[in-house]
């Protein structure tokens, strides 16, 4: 075998030919001959431990993913500027006409993380993450200055208000209202505790989030 890559990339590329591949290869075919049409758009984290395609246990062609440092999504804002996570979006909604847009936060993570704390090292309000961050200001420094909660508390809490936060940002994108008044849209927040592989799911009247399987998770 060539090796141009790691041997763990190659190993499981290995695993997915001899395992997956027999049972997927009829759907990848379709897939490239017709095209794609996934239902749902999911904004996710980069983070490596919470991968959607893994926690919704999704085929290939099932879900549309986009994903980026702490699963922001930024205001409507057509400025000539580069927006990966914008650009996506738009693709999602006009192309393939997706019914659902899910927002999936994770426990640990180091944007929101770094959010909290945009003063430590290796970070700093000069560098990418720091100005991407930046996004969430006005919540971070909110929740940042409660005294009252640990810095655990601070972080959970701040994952969660992120979700909020960057589903009202969806709302600022004229085809997400217009579609969302149409009733072909609807917007999701989730949470996943990559400790316990627990999700958590927020009630869109409320914004309060709740365990999807209950005490069986």
């Amino acid at each position: 075998m060539t090796k141009f890559l790691p041997d763990h990339l190659l190993n499981g590329y290995r695993a997915f030919v001899d395992k997956r591949l027999p049972q997927e290869r009829q759907r990848m075919r379709q897939l490239a001959e017709a095209g794609q049409s996934p239902k749902t758009m999911v904004i996710a984290c980069c983070d490596s431990r919470a991968a959607p395609e893994t926690i919704f246990d999704a085929a290939p062609g099932e879900i549309f993913v986009v994903r980026n440092v702490a699963n922001l999504v930024p205001p409507y804002s057509p400025d000539g500027e580069f927006h990966s996570t914008s650009a996506a979006l738009e693709f999602a909604l006009h192309a393939l006409k997706v019914e659902h847009v899910v927002v999936l936060g994770h426990g640990g993570c180091g944007g929101i993380h770094a959010a909290l704390s945009p003063a430590a090292e290796p970070l700093s309000p000069g560098d990418f993450i720091g100005k991407w961050m930046s996004l969430l200001d006005p919540v971070a420094r909110a929740v940042g200055a409660n005294d009252h909660m640990t810095a655990n508390e601070r972080q959970a809490a701040l994952e969660r208000i992120s979700i909020r936060h960057s589903i009202a940002n969806l709302r600022t994108f004229p085809a997400v209202e217009q579609l969302e008044g149409e009733g072909a849209l609807s917007l999701h927040g989730a949470w996943v505790d990559i400790r316990s592989g627990e999700l958590w799911a927020m009630n869109p009247e409320t914004g309060d989030f709740s365990r999807v399987l209950g005490d069986a998770a």
